[in-house]
């Protein structure tokens, strides 16, 4: 009888665990880390006597603020006051807590003082010259720190060859982020009719050292003195702040919850469905620093092959013939087309050995960063 009891209790306290368990985390908040640009000794741009590391903090805490109202929400800073916080501690704040999402706060700036509009960075690899700056400018704040070099392993943030070895840790975030990157991007563009510059992907420190969705905002340029302006005001500041946190609300109720509790009484820009096959090309081309040639139209090549593997050569919001000379020589050149991305993939194989000298070969053309992907239901994984 005793034993009986015992086992009774034993079930009962299992039951008990169980359901706590379940019901925390149905209960589990959404949690954002909302990283405010340099900092401190690191006054980040500064231009007309508008100061990034200002604009930021007063920015990204509005942002905190919109989002704290909301019941599902927790939100959680990297810095709340004029402090220098190294690089290298940014995302950790978001991986120590395993945060939902990493939002990165900045301006730009240029010495040519036209630049104007907004932008937002993803993690990834770029050619262009411009956005190789930004990520230099970005990168740089590494070389205020102590012992960077053993910190950061010999990464040198003015070296080229240092960004091209950034590597994308998550390759599964990179459309999620560029997901919500789309939705900011869209919001500043449609509710506050700001110049867009756009959704990039670049090698920065602080969204790849992350292990989540993340973006880099750059509100616009304190180097343009009519949009700094803008942005060191209390209203632009307002106005900018909204916009992140309803993309983060839209975002957050598109992808993680049933029944949102957003209260807002304008319609949020959400995020496009993903379409499995692409038959014409309506979204809008993310934009770059200079003009684009027009992309010939290809028909795709679909990727139904279940089971089968192939290799990912890179990820690109711009379209490309599978013909194209970027592809160095390489046939068999198949893509997708979700969420605003376009992934390009060479070859095909059952077997993963041979998928691996696929890979190899890849490589050997200049493609460093390919991996080996494997299908399941018209998507594809990375094999570990």
């Amino acid at each position: 009888m005793l034993l009986l009891t015992n086992r009774n209790i034993f079930l009962l306290l299992l039951f008990f665990c169980v359901f706590t368990a379940t019901a925390q985390n149905k209960n589990a908040k959404f949690t954002v880390v909302l990283d405010a640009g340099h900092g401190g000794k690191d006054p980040g741009n500064s231009y007309h006597g508008f100061v990034e590391k200002e604009i930021a903090l007063k920015t990204t805490l509005k942002v905190g603020n919109l989002l704290e109202k909301q019941k599902d929400f927790e939100v959680v800073y990297t810095r709340q006051t004029d402090v220098f916080i190294e690089l290298v501690n940014r995302p950790k704040v978001a991986n120590k807590i395993n945060a939902d999402l990493f939002v990165s706060i900045h301006c730009n700036s240029v010495t040519n003082q036209t630049p104007a509009g907004t932008e937002t960075f993803v993690m990834g690899l770029s050619r262009s010259n411009m956005n190789l700056e930004v990520a230099k400018k970005e990168n740089s704040v590494i070389l205020l720190e102590d012992n960077y070099k053993k910190t950061y392993e010999g990464f040198d943030p003015h070296k080229p060859e240092s960004l091209a070895g950034l590597k994308i840790k998550q390759e599964d975030n990179l459309n999620s982020s560029i997901t919500l990157a789309s939705i900011v991007q869209d919001n500043f563009t449609q509710n506050l009719n700001r110049k867009t510059r756009g959704v990039k992907q670049q090698p920065l420190w602080v969204l790849d050292a992350a292990y989540m969705p993340g973006v880099l905002i750059e509100l616009g340029f304190l180097s343009n003195k009519e949009e700094g302006e803008y942005l060191n005001s209390e209203e632009g500041q307002d106005q900018m702040a909204e916009q992140i946190a309803k993309a983060i609300m839209a975002y957050k109720k598109e992808f993680f919850s049933e029944n949102a509790s957003v209260e807002d009484e304008r319609p949020i820009v959400k995020p496009p469905k993903p379409a499995k096959e692409e038959v014409k090309e309506t979204t809008k081309v993310l934009t770059q620093d200079v003009a684009e040639v027009k992309q010939p139209e290809t028909v795709v090549v679909p990727i139904s092959e279940n089971g089968k593997y192939k290799i990912q050569l890179f990820a690109s919001s711009k379209k490309r013939d599978v013909t194209s000379p970027d592809f160095k020589g390489l046939k068999a050149i198949s893509y997708t087309f979700d969420n605003n991305l376009y992934k390009y993939f060479y070859g095909s194989a059952s077997d993963l050995n041979e998928a691996k000298k696929l890979c190899q070969e890849a490589k050997k053309s200049g493609f460093s960063d390919a991996f080996v992907v494997v299908v399941n239901d018209g998507k594809t994984s990375a094999v570990k």
